[in-house]
C-alpha cells in the first residue's frame, strides 16, 4: 500500500459549490496551451455540461491534447456515446471507465482536471447543474448543491497529473508487462519534502496498491485527534473500523461532529440512521443538512488537517471505487474549510437520542434490516474487505 506523501509550497484555493468551482475550471481550460487530462463520474449534457464540453472542444482545436475520462455507470451510456461522439470529431480523446462493468463492477468517482501540468482540480463537484439532483436531473433543488472541490497550485501538482496520466493509460490497452511497469513506476515515484508552508498531499484509492489508502489516512488522522473531528459527507456507511475509530476518538475527550447528507436514497439513509443510536450513545453529535443536496466530502481534525475529494464514507467508495482526496496540513486552508461547514452545521439539523427514541419501531426496525441487507452486500462485492 502507498504511504501518504505530503509535499510543500503549494498554493490551495477552496471552491464551494459549482459558482465558484466551474469559472475557474473554464478560466484554466480556455488557458490551456499544451495537455489537459479530464476525469469525472458525471458528465450531463446540461448547460454547465455543454459549456465545459465546448471549451474541452475549443482547447483540442488550438492543438492541445485533451484527454476526459468519464464513469460509463455514472454518466450514463447514452450520454456518454453523445458526449465521446462529439469529443471525437473535434480531436478530443475519450475514454469511458469500465463500460458494460468488463472489468468487474468498480467504477471511478474521481473529480480530477489537470491543466499543462501546472494546475490541478480535485473534489467531489460533477459536471452538472448546481441546481438539479446527480441522478433526475429533470427535479430542481432548493438551493445549489452543497459542495467542494480544490484547486492546486505547485509541486503537488507533479504527483497528480502523474496519477491521471497513468489512468489515461490504465483504460486503454495495455498488455500485462506494460500494467506491471506502470505500476512499478507509481510505486517508486517519490519526492523530498522541504519546507512546511502549502503542505499537501494527493491520496487515490484503487483496486490494486492502494486499495486503503484514503481510509487509512482518514483512521491516522482520527486516530492522533486530541481537539476535534468535524466530518460532512452526504453517504455515510463505514465499515466498523472506522466507526470504532470516531468513538475511540469521543471517549478520550474529542469533539466529534458529524454532517450528513440525507433524503437523496432512502437505502442509503437508512443505513446511516442505523449507526445513530450507538454513536449519539458514545458522544458523537450528529447533524442532517436538509437545506439542498449535500454532496462535499470534506473533513477537518484539530485546525491542523483537512481533506477534500470525491470520496464517500462509505462501503463503495472506502472499498471498491476510484476515488482521490487532497489531505492538506496547512492552517489558513483549514481555517477556511472549517468555517465553510460550522456554517453548514448552523443550517442543520441536530439529532438527539430522544428524537431517534421517538422514531416509530417499524422505522427503527427498517434502519436495521437495511443495515444487514448493506452488510451482507457490501461483503460480498468487496470480498470481505467491507470491515
Amino acid at each position: 500500500m502507498r504511504s501518504l506523501k505530503y509535499s510543500a509550497h503549494n498554493h490551495l484555493t477552496i471552491l464551494q459549490n459549482g459558482g465558484e468551482y466551474f469559472p475557474a475550471l473554464l478560466k484554466a481550460i480556455e488557458a490551456a496551451s499544451e495537455e489537459i487530462y479530464f476525469e469525472t463520474y458525471i458528465f450531463a449534457l446540461d448547460d454547465v455540461g455543454h459549456a465545459v464540453k465546448d471549451a474541452l472542444k475549443r482547447a483540442a482545436s488550438r492543438g492541445v491534447e485533451v484527454h476526459v475520462i468519464t464513469d460509463w455507470l455514472g454518466t450514463g451510456h447514452v450520454v456518454g456515446s453523445r458526449l465521446e461522439s462529439e469529443l471525437l470529431a473535434a480531436g478530443v480523446y475519450h475514454r469511458s471507465f469500465n463500460p458494460w462493468f468488463r472489468r468487474g463492477i468498480a467504477r471511478t468517482h474521481r473529480k480530477i482536471c489537470v491543466v499543462d501540468g501546472k494546475v490541478a482540480f480535485v473534489g467531489g463537484i460533477n459536471i452538472t447543474d448546481d441546481l438539479r439532483y446527480d441522478y433526475d436531473p429533470k427535479q430542481r433543488l432548493p438551493a445549489p448543491r452543497w459542495d467542494f472541490a480544490i484547486r492546486v497550485e505547485g509541486t503537488l501538482v507533479a504527483q497528480i497529473h502523474r496519477e491521471t496520466e497513468s489512468e489515461w493509460a490504465r483504460q486503454g490497452k495495455l498488455h500485462l508487462l506494460s500494467r506491471l511497469v506502470l505500476m512499478r513506476d507509481e510505486l517508486v515515484a517519490s519526492h523530498r519534502v522541504v519546507g512546511r508552508d502549502g503542505l499537501a498531499g494527493f491520496v487515490v484509492r484503487d483496486n490494486l496498491h492502494n486499495r486503503r489508502t484514503i481510509q487509512r489516512a482518514y483512521l491516522r488522522a482520527i486516530g492522533h485527534a486530541k481537539q476535534s473531528v468535524v466530518m460532512a459527507n452526504p453517504y455515510f456507511a463505514p465499515g466498523s473500523k472506522f466507526r470504532n475509530a470516531l468513538a475511540a476518538a469521543a471517549a478520550r475527550g474529542v469533539e466529534v461532529t458529524l454532517l450528513l447528507g440525507v433524503g437523496e436514497f432512502w437505502l442509503q439513509d437508512s443505513v446511516a440512521q442505523s449507526m445513530y443510536p450507538k454513536m449519539l450513545k458514545r458522544g458523537i453529535r450528529l447533524y442532517e443538512y436538509r437545506k439542498t443536496q449535500l454532496h462535499g466530502k470534506v473533513a477537518v481534525v484539530d485546525n491542523i488537517w483537512a481533506t477534500v475529494g470525491s470520496s464517500n464514507i462509505d462501503g463503495l467508495s472506502l472499498f471498491l471505487n476510484h476515488e482521490a482526496n487532497v489531505v492538506v496540513r496547512d492552517a489558513a486552508f483549514v481555517k477556511d474549510l472549517r468555517a465553510h461547514i460550522t456554517a453548514a452545521i448552523a443550517e442543520a439539523a441536530p439529532i438527539s437520542l430522544d428524537d431517534f427514541d421517538n422514531r416509530p419501531w417499524y422505522k427503527r426496525l427498517g434502519y436495521n434490516l437495511a443495515y444487514m441487507f448493506y452488510r451482507m452486500l457490501m461483503r460480498i462485492v468487496t470480498l470481505g474487505d467491507y470491515t
